[in-house]
């Protein structure tokens, strides 16, 4: 059946931020390759990729949807950062471990920890697993160490100390073994925010100002929506994106639509961190901002994201002209049904992605349909009522703004 559109979206283009993640950006095509195609079957409308148009510039792909009987034409752009995470993931286990106490340090010194668990225990635990888990495989390999030095004991005692020779290759053969148990990935993520105490690394800011550049270009092209998607610690590198887009006043008064989806967001992880004044203050603008639309979609059931909590509000940010972001739940107890929520109940890294990926029970959330279908983010959603669970007590101890 043919739904008819007010004002439809013809053209799109899509600049999508991925998390702390150091993998090649034909990750993100891929998903959405397979996970469009699922969601097309399942939903009863059309989406085709095909290779980006040109040559050069970012790393992306074209979508063609046909929804509602309706086409509509995107074009998605990754804003690729691997490289940063790339260096700053290439420490030795020493380091690794001299990262940990650090990290820790700034977290429970500064009281964030603790405030942090006032909101939503699964991220915090989440991110207390890869010291909890780096110190254990510290443990197994001092045992190892003991018992292979009580052996070696035998012929001298002095050749006891010898086991201790084995602590750098256990390490080794965890550190190897990384991909299955995420540790020093989790590790070197919390660090990267902890290390200036909430302040974006030069090089992060250096090339977010690329970013902003690349959609006010977007901005002035002719297309009727220009989308940013942030995931997972992509949300508040975008909130700091669109605020600088705003503030340079590169939004055409009849430009396109200007829109942004939060998913699986982690802001507090760094909104309450002492020195983060620069994400405090992009947060209170881009949410009394009338230049776009935000919506912010997480889910109980991601144990890796601040499901529910409104990232301004929880950050102690908020004013009463506060009118951003529209907080509602992809609910994958619903979404999902029984056997596929059974399937991925206990797959915390791959329900982190859940958003980017097919529902066999959807609701009125779907990514293939906002970022391939006939209407813009601000139209799909209006006179959507936000969450009635979200969290928005304002828990964070530093409320300091950037001048």
């Amino acid at each position: 059946m043919t739904v008819q559109t007010p004002n439809p979206v013809a053209r799109r283009r899509v600049f999508y931020i991925p998390g702390y993640d150091p993998i090649h950006p034909r990750r993100y095509r891929e998903l959405y390759r397979s996970e469009s195609a699922a969601q097309a079957e399942i939903s009863g409308y059309a989406v085709t990729l095909r290779p980006k148009e040109g040559k050069g510039g970012r790393y992306g792909w074209q979508v063609e949807g046909l929804i509602d009987g309706q086409r509509c034409e995107t074009r998605v752009d990754v804003l690729v950062w691997s490289d940063i995470v790339r260096v700053s993931m290439g420490l030795g286990i020493f380091a690794t471990y001299m990262q940990l106490i650090r990290t820790a340090w700034v977290y429970i010194a500064s009281g964030a920890l603790g405030r942090l668990m006032r909101l939503r225990k699964g991220p915090v635990i989440a991110a207390l697993y890869p010291v909890g888990f780096l110190l254990v495989q510290l443990l197994i390999a001092l045992g190892v160490a003991w018992g292979l030095g009580q052996v070696m004991a035998l012929a001298h005692p002095w050749l006891a100390w010898g086991g201790l020779g084995a602590v750098p290759f256990v390490l080794e053969w965890f550190r190897k073994r990384d991909g299955k148990f995420f540790a020093y990935y989790l590790m070197h993520d919390y660090a990267y925010s902890a290390r200036h105490k909430g302040v974006n690394p030069p090089e992060l800011e250096a090339r977010m100002t690329e970013f902003t550049e690349e959609i006010a270009t977007a901005m002035a092209s002719d297309v009727d929506e220009v989308l940013v998607v942030g995931h997972s610690s992509g949300a508040h590198l975008a909130v700091s994106i669109l605020s600088d887009l705003i503030r340079l006043g590169r939004i055409p008064e009849n430009g396109p639509a200007l829109s942004f989806l939060s998913l699986g967001q982690v802001v507090p992880m760094v909104s309450f961190l002492p020195n983060a004044h620069r994400l405090r203050a992009d947060l209170q603008f881009l949410s009394e901002s009338e230049a776009l639309t935000w919506v912010d979609v997480t889910a109980p059931g991601d144990g890796c994201a601040f499901a529910l909590c409104d990232p301004v509000a929880v950050s102690g940010v908020a004013r009463d002209t506060k009118c951003w972001p529209l907080v509602i739940s992809a609910a994958f107890t619903q979404t999902l049904s029984p056997a596929r929520w059974k399937e991925l109940r206990w797959k915390f890294f791959r329900l982190h992605f859940q958003y980017m990926c097919a529902f066999d029970r959807p609701g009125d959330y779907d990514y293939f349909q906002i970022t391939a279908g006939p209407r813009t983010l601000g139209d799909r959603f209006a006179g959507r009522a936000p969450s009635g669970s979200r969290i928005e007590a304002p828990v964070n101890k530093f409320t300091e703004l950037a001048a």
